[in-house]
């Protein structure tokens, strides 16, 4: 080989080397472009959690206020109220940030409390039971589902003759126990032997787990709860019930539920409410955050307290 055709190939392998060299440099550069875009992105989605986050929270601070201000001003609560009201589309803005707020208030005493199903001493409530197979019918449900909530939530594990225990759960795939206990969230109830996605769906705007033995708030109960609360109310009754009291509230709930529910049940029935349910949902850029919050309110005390907060579920 002579020396000419030895340069030659010397000069092709060094610009093979530069040129692989050079595709190297640029998959290199890409993929650091590529990571710190990534990097970037993280760093501003985080920063858009968090400041959704701080203003779902400022949301909250602003109805609890809301609420008590309702408290001093008002012996009733009803859908006529400004809480009750649908949250406007607010703002949020900033040098850096910006974005929307929207939400809503619910009075969660206008549904039916399945912790109601079971007394205190781990016993089913018999007459809280019949109520819920009732709802259950109406929103055309199998009622099997109150005895099936009772046992999974009752102290014992002798199931109901429509009920399981933990004989039925733990032959399930993967296997678990019932709760036996009450629920801190309706959520638990979609672990029920036959319970799908769209009966629950039906069944979860009429519902709800609150701590203790709450009364029923007829001034903003669902159809459907009022339609649940005796045998003798009819889908006509409901409706003419509902018609009564529009958006002010019933002028007299003992006058107008005795005849038939009977004087003494009538009495147990409230006007007034201590648990609502705030949904707020920020959207900025994309980043988008459904936060929920259950607030106790204490009339005597004047006070309104979170005392369950979650996001994206209730």
């Amino acid at each position: 080989m002579n020396h000419k055709m030895l340069r030659h190939r010397q000069q092709g392998v060094a610009l093979i080397t530069a040129l692989l060299i050079m595709a190297l440099l640029a998959s290199l550069s890409l993929r650091l472009s590529w990571d710190n875009a990534m990097d970037v992105r993280r760093t501003m989605t985080m920063l858009y959690h968090d400041e959704g986050s701080q203003a779902a929270l400022g949301a909250e601070s602003w109805v609890m206020s809301m609420l008590r201000d309702d408290a001093e001003d008002s012996q009733t609560d009803h859908l006529g109220e400004i809480w009750a009201a649908e949250m406007p589309v607010l703002p949020i803005e900033s040098d850096t940030i910006q974005g929307v707020l929207h939400g809503n208030v619910q009075d969660l005493q206008g549904r039916f409390n399945v912790n109601n199903l079971v007394r205190q001493n781990g016993n089913i409530d018999q007459q809280s039971l019949e109520q819920f197979r009732r709802l259950l019918e109406v929103l055309n449900i199998d009622p099997r589902f109150a005895d099936l909530s009772a046992d999974w939530i009752d102290a014992d594990q002798n199931a109901e003759l429509a009920g399981a225990e933990d004989a039925i759960y733990l032959g399930m795939i993967p296997p678990y126990r019932s709760a036996n206990q009450h629920l801190t969230s309706v959520s638990e109830l979609a672990a029920l032997e036959g319970m799908d996605k769209a009966t629950f769906d039906v069944l979860l705007p009429h519902i709800v787990a609150l701590p203790g033995r709450t009364e029923i708030n007829v001034n903003t109960a669902t159809f459907a709860v009022l339609r649940s609360l005796s045998d003798g109310i009819s889908n006509e009754i409901a409706e003419s019930l509902m018609s009564e009291r529009a958006e002010s509230g019933f002028a007299n709930i003992e006058n107008t539920f005795a005849p038939y529910l009977g004087a003494e049940v009538a009495r147990g029935l409230r006007e007034t409410s201590d648990y609502f349910q705030l949904k707020v949902v920020v959207q900025i850029d994309t980043v988008r955050i459904t936060y929920f919050s259950v607030l106790q309110r204490d009339p005597q005390r004047g006070t309104v307290v979170p005392i369950l907060r979650s996001f994206g579920t209730i």
